[in-house]
Parts: C-alpha cells; structure tokens; sequence
C-alpha cells in the first residue's frame, strides 16, 4: 500500500526522483555510491570509470571522496576518468578552466594516476579539435563505456554544455553556449564578456551510454528547470528532458531544488493532505490564482475540480474557509510596520509596543536596504522609531574600475584648488592606472583600489540613509571580515565576523531586526549574512533578556519576492512613496545603468524593486483585498 501511495505521489514524475533533506547529506550519499562502485572494481581486478562534472554543484561529493581516500583508506588507482567539458579557448592552468577546478577539488588530493585523467582540451586549434572529440569518444568506448556520469543542471537545461537545440544522439563536439549559462558563469570571470562563447562537451548520445547516470541539483534556483526535466514533454529547447528516456537514471536533489515538483509544491493533486493553516492558506491562493476569480467568490465545484474536496468536507462549508484565509490576508498588511501605538494588535503583524522601537536593518551590501525595504524604512523613521542601519560588508567588489579612477582624479583635482600637496596622491593613481591597464579577468584589486571602491559605496550608502531620515550617529558600517577578500570568492565565516554583529546588538538591543532573506543572489553574500545574524542573536539569547523580545523579520528585493501565501506583513506604498524609495536608490549611482554583478535580469535594481513592490500589491488586488500602489513584503523568522 506504501509503495501504491508513492507512486500516486509521484505520478506526474517521469524519472526516479530522490529527494534529500539539504545538499550535504545528499553528496554524501553519491560520494558513497561512487566509494562502493570503485570498492567493487577493485575486488575484481577492474578499472572503474567515472563521468565527472564541474561547478558548485559536485564539491561536496568530491569533498568526501577526498575524506574517504585520507581517513578510510579508499585508493583511486584503478580509477579512470572523463571529465563533461571545458571551455574553450581555455589554458588549463587559468583560474576558470575545468583542470584547475578539478585539481583543486579533487585530483591532487587523491592517488589517481594523472595519466587515467581526461578533460577536454581548450588548447587545441580548431583544426585540431574533430579528431580529439572522435579520440574522446573511442577512449570511453575502449574502456567499455562510463560506469557512472554524475551530472548538474544549467538553467537552461543543459547537461555538460550540451545546450538548448541538441540532438539526443549527439558526440563529444564544440558547442557555442547559450547566453543564460554565459550570464550564469559571469561571476568567476569578472563578467560576462569575459566567458568564452564556446565549450568543448561529452554529448547527449555519449552520457546515455553510462551504465548509471546521476543528475544533481540543489538550491531554489534550479528549482523551475528541475520541474520541467521531470514533470515535463521531452524537448530539445530542454536537453536534460532526454533522460526521461533512459532506464539508467536518478535525479538527486535537495529540497529546495525539489520544491516546485507537484508532489511538493501542490501535494493536494496527487494526495490527502493534513490541512494544517499553512498548506490550506496555500491551497486557496492557488486556486484563487488558477481560477483567476477572488477569494471570496471560490465555489464548493471549484474545490472539488481542483483536488481540494478533502479540504471542503473536513473544513467546509468552503465560504467560511474563504472568509477566514480572506481576513488572515486582510491582516497582514500595515501601514504601522513598526506596530501601531495604542492599538488593538491582535490581529496586526507587529505589537503595539513599546510605542517607539529600536529596529536594526542589517543590510548585507551598502544598497540592500533601500533596494529591499527603502519604503518601509523611510516608513520606520517618519514614524519616529528608533532606526538603526548596518551595513554588513564594503560592497568593494562591485565598483567599476572607471569609477574608482574618477574619484582619485576628483581627489587630486580638489586637492589641487585648495592648495594642498598631490605628489603622494598622483603617483597613487598612477599605479592604479597602471595595474588596471594589466587587470586580468577577477583579478584581486590592489589594497588601495579595493579601499577606494569601499568608499564609494560608503558614500553612497550613507547618503541613501540620511535620505532615509537617519542621523549619521544611527549608520553603521561593520566591514565583516569574511567579505573582505577583494574577491568574488569570499573567506569563510570566522568567530570574528559573529562577534562583530553581537557587538552591535547589543550596543542597540533592537526589537526589530530587519535582514535579506533573499539568499538567490548571484554572490551568495545574503544567505551567509543572515546566517551570521542568526548564530549571533541565538548567542546572546542564552544571556540577554531582550532577545526572547526582539522578532527577526525577513525582507526580499532585488532577487526574489515571497510568495503570497508566505507573507506575514505586508506594507503598502502610496505613489508618493514609491518615489522617495526610488530617490534613495538612486544615492546608490555606482550600481546604476549597468552594476557589475546584475545577475540575469537586464533591469536596474531600482526597477527591478519597483516592478516587485507593484506586483506584491496585484497579487493582493488579485485575490480581492483592497488595491494599493506597491507592497514591501516581510516574513517573521522564528529563531
């Protein structure tokens, strides 16, 4: 019956599925299928071969590979491998190219004979590269094929490079690579005219052959493609759908890359449901939307034909259940984002008092805040509570190197009309000069440079802040040692870094905490600052009274939005004040026009903030509630 129930489950699935409960435990797990592969080979005198991946996703796997070899004794020298791709032209000693990568995370870290490593060459001419792809193809085969290919996803799909438009059958061959996945891999070249439009890839037709095919994902992002490999029609506009064809396969994922399956993200279609608050909220929104008629005009036809009808009998009669996820919406918006004095609050997101409140803002990057949250800033000041705002690190990577120049040059220009001497400051900015004629692609910034850039954006956020209402005395900048490395790849979080952020929690003791909960940015610089914020207030609640007081509320911007049935406050914008959000944006003038780490949305950030805020509010329009110009949209985060 177990077994009859999965399936019922899963039957909108058109490949196995494996579903772990975070990233790591997952990796383990394919890290010990390859551990007993190799195991196995070695008892029968046989090599093992193995199909490897690149980028984040496989670290974890290599990384307990590597565990497995120092601490467990498991020897790689039975051991042949082919690696998915490389870019192409590429050296193989360059920071980007797959052979560093590989190096790096695996190879010098295990006994494997160097001369059992294949990875496609970036070197080659291209007169040269048809007859190596025929060689890398006859390699395998002479082997007897690939005992297992361990694959990621790229947003668009794709498998190795093998991108939108390849044939099933496809060989190892060069490929031109989509413009998403050059977007994608923007930031470990320092932008994206600097990834290579080509790539040499392992086929479709050639992955297919492997005796065992694993395909990981992890994370949000990965989510909608996951959704369309596994539920959707086998297409080559999404190569990775061609698995569906193939007996040999299984997708390991996390749940956040698992999250928008239907047995996950509509679970009422494929099973009975425990109609807790949370899933039933859901469920009405998303027949609300899928119906396109308001909450309070959804029929007891419209449950029953939508896979809602166990809700209906244990819950109904449905216009009481509408009423009541209708008034639990109502209740979420505020005007009082700080809570209202000397109101009713039980049925407000935020207390009534203390009348005046002390909120912190954490703001991972020096633009986040007004980016995320700028009107329901302004919002806590002109209401007259006590804000404070921390800016977590410098933002100095993302800082055109044009921009750095010009300031200097401003610098010596004004230090030039007041008299004073430059000798020391030009022959700074000549160096500058000098190093950025010579900068390779992410390339670490001098000391100096990186300090110039960082006071940039300091200026810039200060501005946005006093914009904002705050006295100077109120800003804070709190340069978090992790961030500080002058490049993309940040240090690890150290005791430093949470001491810093205890440190100014208590100086305020706030009520209120404000941080990112957007952790999809392409820096991944949101999801450690909030992690950092975390550890820090669950620190101090073993000693400080005021923490069992103070709530942690979530804010998303410029890289995603909550959905509708997760918002707990949501905080309307008149036109006015959509406007002042928008001036305090534009104090930000260093991330205007073109940022240097836009992501894959072509839109300013200030648009992008805007278009989002708008959207919150039709959301809310759409399901019958009161229309508003924009929303800034909150979640409560319960540590």
């Amino acid at each position: 019956m177990a077994r009859l129930n999965l399936l019922e489950e899963t039957r909108f699935e058109k490949l196995p599925v494996s579903v772990f409960e975070n990233p790591k435990a997952a990796s383990l797990s394919v890290a010990h299928r390859i551990g007993k592969l190799i195991k196995e080979k070695q008892k029968n005198n046989a090599q093992a071969v193995l199909g490897l991946a690149t980028g984040a996703t496989p670290i974890a796997v290599y990384a307990e590979l590597v565990r497995m070899h120092k601490e467990e004794g498991l020897s790689f020298k039975n051991v042949v491998t082919f690696n998915l791709d490389e870019y192409y032209p590429m050296q193989p000693n360059a920071a980007q190219s797959y052979v560093t990568f590989m190096n790096e995370n695996l190879f010098d870290h295990i006994d494997i004979d160097k001369d059992n490593v294949n990875i496609p060459d970036g070197t080659l001419s291209l007169e040269e590269i048809p007859a190596f792809c025929l060689n890398y193809e006859k390699k395998i085969g002479d082997l007897g094929g690939l005992d297992i290919q361990i694959l990621g996803i790229g947003r668009t799909g794709h498998i190795g490079f093998n991108e939108p438009g390849s044939a099933p059958n496809s060989g190892t061959r060069l490929v031109t690579l989509d413009d998403l996945t050059r977007r994608d891999a923007a930031r470990d070249f320092g932008g994206k005219s600097f990834v290579p439009t080509k790539a040499i890839t392992m086929g479709v037709g050639t992955i297919f052959k492997a005796r065992e095919i694993i395909l990981m994902a992890w994370n949000k992002k990965k989510a909608p493609i996951i959704k369309k490999t596994v539920e959707g029609e086998i297409s080559s506009e999404v190569p990775a759908t061609y698995l569906q064809l193939s007996q040999h396969v299984e997708f390991i994922l996390d749940q956040d890359a698992a999250c928008l399956l239907t047995r996950f993200d509509t679970p009422w279609l494929v099973k009975d449901c425990v109609w807790d608050e949370k899933i039933t909220r859901k469920a009405v929104i998303w027949l609300s939307n899928t119906l396109k008629k308001p909450v309070l005009k959804l029929t007891e036809d419209d449950y029953n034909n939508h896979g809602m009808a166990q809700l209906a009998v244990e819950r109904g009669p449905v216009y009481n259940i509408n009423i009541d996820i209708f008034n639990k919406l109502q209740h979420t918006i505020t005007g009082w984002p700080g809570g209202k004095p000397n109101a009713d609050d039980s049925q407000r997101p935020e207390r009534a008092e203390p009348a005046k409140k002390r909120s912190i803002i954490f703001s991972p990057h020096p633009d986040d805040d007004v980016i995320s949250m700028g009107g329901t800033f302004i919002r806590l000041a002109d209401q007259k509570q006590d804000v404070h705002v921390a800016y977590q690190t410098s933002g100095n990577t993302a800082v055109w190197d044009d921009d750095a120049l010009r300031f200097v040059e401003f610098n010596i220009d004004f230090s030039e009309k007041m008299g004073l001497d430059t000798k020391e400051l030009k022959a700074l900015y000549q160096s500058m000069r000098t190093f950025m004629g010579k900068k390779k692609p992410n390339q670490i910034d001098t000391p100096e440079i990186q300090t110039v850039k960082g006071l940039i954006r300091k200026g810039e956020a200060i501005a946005g802040a006093r914009y904002c209402g705050l006295d100077d005395d109120h800003i804070h900048f709190m340069a978090l040692p992790f961030y500080e490395s002058g490049k993309s790849q940040k240090n690890p979080v150290t005791e430093a870094d949470v001491v810093l952020t205890m440190e100014l929690l208590q100086k305020v003791k706030p009520h209120q905490v404000f941080a990112a909960g957007d952790f999809e940015d392409p820096h991944g610089t949101h999801i450690v600052c909030f992690n950092i914020i975390l550890e820090a207030l669950k620190r101090l609640a073993k000693t400080e009274d005021w923490v069992k007081d103070c709530w942690l509320w979530m804010y998303r911007g410029a890289w995603q939005e909550f959905e509708t049935h997760e918002i707990e406050m949501a905080v309307p914008l008149s036109p006015q004040e959509v406007e002042r959000k928008k001036m305090a944006i534009f104090k930000h003038q260093s991330q205007k026009d073109t940022a240097v780490f836009p992501g894959d949305d072509p839109r300013e950030f200030w648009q992008r903030a805007e278009d989002r805020n708008r959207e919150t509010a039709q959301a809310y329009d759409s399901l019958g509630l009161a229309e508003y110009e924009a929303m800034e949209a909150f979640v409560r985060y319960k540590f």
